[in-house]
């Protein structure tokens, strides 16, 4: 009796860590950015998870490394200008007319499905900006999706890793 009052504890907490494990994990997509032909500098393009009220929830991925231009991001500028959170082991270089990048990024696994968006957001050094330039719900069957853009993104194509 006395084994099982030191055991049962033990268990609990195991199983909690275990629990607490699964709902915390998360899986890694290569996202394949193809840029349209346009002739001027590299998009600045950041990856945003947007959660189920439509505000930003995390920046995933930052391509343009220059923080001098990231106030052309307008939108997401609103949001991670004024937390300034450090950003640097998520960002690249910009991308030029006709390129394709790609990126890896992070995405909680128990968001899929719960009403979640990624948005790709682009703008380019004396041209236009582009909020929604792809802009998709985070979905299992998304993930794994090829998805055309509106601005300076030809599309985009996600992959599990």
């Amino acid at each position: 009796m006395k084994n099982l009052r030191l055991i049962l504890p033990l268990c609990i907490v195991v199983f909690g860590l275990i629990s607490f494990k699964t709902l915390t994990e998360s899986s890694k997509y290569k996202c394949m950015i193809q840029m349209k032909n346009y002739s001027g500098e590299g998009a600045y393009i950041v990856i945003s998870l947007i959660n189920p009220e439509g505000e930003y929830e995390k920046t995933l991925y930052v391509k343009g490394d220059d923080d001098e231009w990231y106030n052309t991001v307008e939108s997401w500028w609103d949001f991670y200008g004024k937390r300034r959170t450090d950003i640097d082991a998520i960002t690249g270089a910009t991308i030029s007319g006709g390129e394709r990048a790609v990126s890896v990024i992070e995405i909680d696994d128990a968001l899929l499905d719960k009403g979640y968006k990624l948005r790709f957001e682009s703008a380019v050094e004396d041209q236009e900006y582009y909020k929604n330039d792809v802009e998709f719900d985070l979905t299992s069957q998304n993930v794994k999706s090829k998805i055309e853009g509106k601005g300076f993104i030809r599309y985009i194509r996600m992959m599990p890793q």
